[in-house]
């Protein structure tokens, strides 16, 4: 007989896939950047959207990827010791967005198409938010920080777009604990149609 795995292990299994996505298409936007468009005065990410989903997958867990998020573009992009803190530290604000989506419920979040793109839109804006105000608090002008908004304003649009799609795609965009409680009712009444 086969062992089932555990909800820890599954959830340990589901954490590290989401992370190695997070760093593969980060590092690949990164070189994609560096090589074909080195002069653009914007740049793209898809922290965010990627993040977004592991919190609506597993709560607070997504705080490792939206810090591994800005680890990742630190690492590739060669980042001083000042802009490591900045884009990690700032990333993890993001999980005030946490507060939105329990206040709201994940099951309404990803059910209502505006609170389903509302979400990730919050994440963007609070890791941008965040990455401001801690580059503020180490010395940077006001002034000097609206590069964080303005800069990377084209991932709040591929952040969307991505946050639509997955809400289409079963079990992706849906508190994991959920999903599995869900596919084993549905499993449990189709074995019981059977029966009869």
């Amino acid at each position: 007989m086969e062992r089932r795995r555990s909800f820890g292990e599954y959830r340990a299994i589901d954490l590290t896939i989401w992370a190695m996505l997070m760093c593969f298409f980060e590092f690949l936007i990164i070189k994609a950047i560096k090589v074909w468009f080195p002069d653009e005065l914007y740049t793209v990410s898809l922290a965010a959207a990627l993040t977004a989903i592991v919190y609506m997958r597993w709560g607070a867990w997504g705080g490792i990827h939206a810090a591994l998020a800005g680890l990742v573009f630190c690492l590739f992009s060669g980042g001083t010791g000042k802009q490591y803190v900045i884009y990690c530290v700032g990333n993890l604000f993001s999980m005030l967005s946490l507060v939105f989506l329990f206040k709201a419920g994940k099951e309404r979040v990803r059910t209502n198409v505006w609170l389903g793109l509302l979400f990730p839109f919050l994440v963007q804006f609070l890791m941008h938010g965040g990455r401001a105000l801690t580059a503020i608090l180490l010395g940077e002008s006001p002034a000097g920080v609206t590069g964080f908004f303005l800069e990377d304003s084209l991932s709040y649009v591929f952040t969307l777009v991505i946050a639509w799609i997955v809400r289409r795609l079963d079990g992706v965009y849906e508190d994991q604990k959920h999903y599995l409680l869900r596919l084993n009712s549905e499993k449990e009444k189709k074995e019981v149609k059977n029966e009869s």
